[in-house]
């Protein structure tokens, strides 16, 4: 099911992106390739119809990854940090439980000989 959706997701992200590249710009744009089909679409062009097609795509899309996200989180139930050894296998070290003396002991006096 996930390699059908992530399939999905890589197909919604070209066609965002060719809708958003068709779109009328300052510059024109990769619209101005299409050609003069503003009949197509009606009277104002196809402005109307791609700013449709770009939100029910981008719609799509983030439905998609959420739909994506829950299935990876539900079938994966264990951490990537579960299953990282140290390098020398070694042990944790464990709090000590004797309490040690933090305070310097008194120096000794000098003895006479």
């Amino acid at each position: 099911m996930t390699s059908t959706l992530l399939i999905v997701q890589i197909i919604l992200a070209i066609a965002i992106t060719i809708a958003v590249l068709l779109q009328k710009s300052s510059s024109i744009g990769l619209g101005a390739y299409s050609g003069s089909n503003e009949s197509v679409f009606g009277a104002k062009g196809p402005t109307g119809f791609l700013a449709k097609l770009t939100f029910t795509l981008a719609f799509a899309f983030i439905v998609n990854t959420l739909a994506l996200g829950y299935l990876y989180t539900t079938a994966t139930t264990a951490s990537v940090a579960d299953t990282i050894v140290p390098a020398n296998n070694a042990a944790v070290p464990a709090v000590p439980t004797a309490a040690e003396s933090t305070t310097p002991s008194a120096p000794a006096a000098p003895t006479a000989n």
